[in-house]
């Protein structure tokens, strides 16, 4: 069977041009001709039947295509190295990068317990994390620039990327407020909750519609001050008391600590799930299991 590699020196020269940012840079640092390394570069497009570069004024910018093979080309040089580091007998130590995308809905103490498992590991591990649009992250996932994507919702039937969702956990959520928000509304809860400020996540969002459900069901129609797409920003704004705000039950102690809140009571019926999104039916990533074995035997019990 013939297997089809690619030309090891024009990726060597995409590399170097991808890293320098510019092709005049790249070909300094290669000491050739500009045109010479444009030529390799050009063939190298042709063997992957991709565009790897795109014009943006009079500058170069990686395609989606090229920002892939460049992470594949990272490796191979970095294995490279450490192939010569080897055979010349000098110490090797490099960690394991884990790519992991968090979506903005998904509250970032929440996150940061949900990873912390994985820099825990016996082997070092280097985090490259990377916050965004569900959406962004998934079609970034796709294309292999992440290896895991963190979500507070499966993805759907109507998403067209091949990707498998991992259940991490779930947990109640409940509502928070300052000390003065806390006195106002606290007695006659949820009732009492008719006409209070709050701070919500955006409409678009499982959790909001959940909790909107909830407010229908206890015939609360409240007074929504502000809706955000970034968790961390709306308890920044419940924390000056600008309203009340959700907040799952996972990372309670950490809320009511660190935004000086104190909560009013549960969401009843209202929980807050966490995935890990892969592109393999099977966790294989040593990170990515540390952080699903965590999250089922530790942090959702």
């Amino acid at each position: 069977m013939t297997v089809d590699y690619p030309n090891f020196q024009h990726l060597l020269y995409f590399w170097t041009v991808a890293r320098e940012g510019a092709l005049v840079r790249g070909a300094k640092k290669l000491r050739l001709s500009p045109s010479t390394v444009s030529a390799q570069i050009h063939a190298l497009e042709e063997s992957l039947d991709a565009k790897l570069f795109e014009r943006v004024g009079r500058g170069l910018r990686m395609t989606d295509m090229g920002r892939m093979v460049f992470r594949y080309a990272e490796e191979i040089f970095l294995l490279g190295r450490e192939l010569v580091d080897t055979a010349r007998g000098r110490p090797v130590d490099r960690p394991l990068n884990l790519h992991v995308g968090v979506a903005d809905v998904v509250p970032k103490l929440v996150a940061r317990k949900l990873l912390e498992p994985a820099m825990s590991l016996p082997d070092e591990i280097q985090m490259i994390c990377h916050d965004g649009k569900p959406g962004q992250l998934l079609a970034d996932l796709a294309m292999h620039h992440l290896d895991v994507v963190i979500v507070d919702a499966p993805i759907g039937p109507g998403v067209n990327i091949k990707a498998f969702n991992h259940l991490l956990g779930e947990c109640d959520v409940e509502i928070f407020g300052t000390q003065r928000l806390f006195d106002r509304y606290r007695k006659g809860f949820p009732r009492s909750l008719d006409g209070a400020p709050f701070l919500l996540p955006l409409d678009s969002t499982a959790i909001r519609r959940s909790i909107d459900a909830w407010f229908e069901r206890n015939e609360v129609r409240p007074h929504v001050v502000g809706e955000f797409d970034d968790a961390g920003l709306m308890k920044v704004f419940g924390l000056n008391g600008a309203g009340l705000f959700p907040a799952p039950v996972v990372v309670k102690r950490e809320v009511q600590r660190q935004y000086q809140v104190k909560s009013l009571g549960s969401i009843e019926g209202v929980r807050d799930r966490f995935y890990a999104i892969t592109v393999g039916r099977r966790l294989k990533h040593p990170a990515v299991v540390a952080i699903s074995k965590a999250a089922q035997d530790k942090i959702f019990t």
